[in-house]
């Protein structure tokens, strides 16, 4: 994609809080330089990336979306950042997203709001939603993402990217903002960090340059992927569920996984329906709904907190006052409940190798710019809470498992689909290999209409192509 093709896409989309062309072509010319020497830089050797501005740059300006941090310009790199440049990657800009990732759309006070490519009347959905459909629009190969309640995940739904939730804790979040630039973030309970790109192959290239320990945990500690447990798609078995009154999925939806799951089952994929033994998915969600409230509860204003804590005194259960006012004998309960939810999805993963299931109830929507609390979103059922957008995504958050959004096909009106891969704990490759066989029976990632970009994949791509693309 040329620079005039870059400013022409998203002078429409408006993806990104910085663009760095110059700074990239410059690392794009020592790429070339260092290929012509055949000393490349890496496994990812000239190639176009983009990084959602929640993870720190150093040079480049980090807002994490929000006016306090406008001109904040980090002297060290995130460690995702530094993995990628450390593999040879040229990144070109900062995506987009909601202040301190905190919804899902991609608007915010200092770059405004991102479209997605395929209506651009529509949210990419957030948090990483400047990534995703920069991805889907042809402006890199990859994109660094974050995940606490489907900010991978929905955002690849609603643009048609493929995205990797990945299992807690094995790709290092610090450099993340928030917490405020300086602080180390505590131990990962909930949030991860993950790639998002234009194949499943690339997710999984991708995954492997950025997974290990941080640099301290190193020193004894050592991370491997673990290969997918099979070799063809017939020979998994997977469960799988495609709607529930737990959360009703829209018709349009419903109907494109629904095509997806017939395709399967026609080409001989094991496919076992319902939900595995002991799951309650109401009760599941409650603590997820808990712990993301106590996890969160250190961002309340002090006079917010004041609020719920006596809301909580006068009898409120709701899991967002209990969890944000909670004490820590009470986050140690609940979070006894999430391991044993772990322990029943792996209890499940020994006899079934992953589980399908929607990455959100709707497809991409509307922009809504309202105070949260007064949105809604259009179903052909009837209008239903905006805090739904979490419960699909709820499972894999809680039990720490990786998830893998797959696109499959669009709805009638021309939106993207993804469904949702589980599997099982620390077994990333897994889900990764599902999707990419399931691309060749209903189709990967296709480009949006008008938004053509950059068409071949990283695993496709000599590393000459991929410094000549770099220009």
């Amino acid at each position: 994609m040329s620079s005039t093709e870059s400013r022409s896409y998203n002078s429409k989309l408006n993806l990104f809080v910085t663009l760095i062309e110059d700074q990239a072509m410059a690392r794009a010319a020592e790429a070339d330089e260092m290929l012509a020497r055949k000393r490349p830089l890496g496994i990812l050797h000239g190639l176009p990336v983009v990084v959602k501005d929640v993870f720190a740059s150093a040079g480049v300006r980090t807002t994490s979306g929000s006016k306090m941090l406008e001109t904040y310009v980090p002297t060290e790199d995130a460690v995702t950042v530094a993995r990628l440049k450390a593999a040879g990657a040229i990144l070109v800009g900062k995506t987009n997203m909601p202040e301190f990732a905190g919804d899902w759309q991609a608007f915010n006070a200092v770059a405004g709001t991102s479209n997605n490519p395929w209506d651009l009347a529509r949210t990419p959905g957030g948090s990483t939603g400047g990534g995703a459909a920069a991805l889907a629009a042809g402006f890199g190969f990859l994109e660094v993402g974050g995940d606490l309640a489907g900010s991978i995940r929905i955002p690849s739904h609603f643009c048609g990217v493929y995205g990797h939730k990945s299992t807690l804790d094995i790709v290092p979040n610090r450099g993340h903002i928030p917490p405020p630039p300086g602080i180390q973030p505590g131990p990962a309970e909930l949030p991860v960090a993950g790639p998002l790109a234009r194949s499943a192959a690339d997710l999984r290239l991708a995954l492997e340059v950025l997974g290990g320990p941080d640099a301290g945990e190193s020193i004894a500690y050592r991370w491997t992927l673990p290969a997918p447990r099979k070799a063809k798609l017939t020979d998994y078995r997977i469960g799988y569920v495609i709607d529930d009154p737990f959360c009703p999925v829209d018709a349009p939806v419903k109907e494109c996984l629904a095509v997806a799951i017939e395709e399967l089952r026609k080409h001989g994929v094991q496919l076992v329906e319902g939900w595995p033994p002991e799951v309650n998915p109401l009760h599941y969600f409650e603590t997820f709904s808990w712990l993301l409230a106590a996890f969160l509860s250190q961002t309340v204003p002090d006079a917010s907190f004041s609020g719920m804590q006596k809301a909580a005194a006068s009898g409120a259960n709701d899991p967002w006052t209990s969890g944000t006012t909670a004490l820590h004998r009470d986050w140690l309960r609940q979070s006894a409940e999430r391991l044993r939810a772990r322990a029943v999805w792996q209890s499940y993963f020994r006899s079934h190798d992953a589980f399908l299931m929607p990455a959100s109830f709707v497809a991409a929507f509307p922009h809504d710019h309202q105070d949260m609390n007064s949105r809604r979103l259009a179903t052909t059922q009837g209008e239903r809470p905006y805090g739904d957008l979490a419960r699909w995504a709820s499972f894999a958050t809680l039990t720490g498992c990786p998830a893998t959004v797959a696109p499959v096909g669009l709805t009638s009106t021309g939106l993207p689909v993804g469904i949702q891969i589980v599997g099982p704990f620390l077994e990333d490759a897994t889900t990764i290999d599902i999707a990419s066989r399931m691309a060749d029976l209903i189709g990967g990632f296709v480009a949006p209409p008008g938004f053509g970009g950059m068409r071949i994949h990283i695993t496709r791509i000599t590393l000459p192509r991929v410094a000549a693309h770099a220009r």
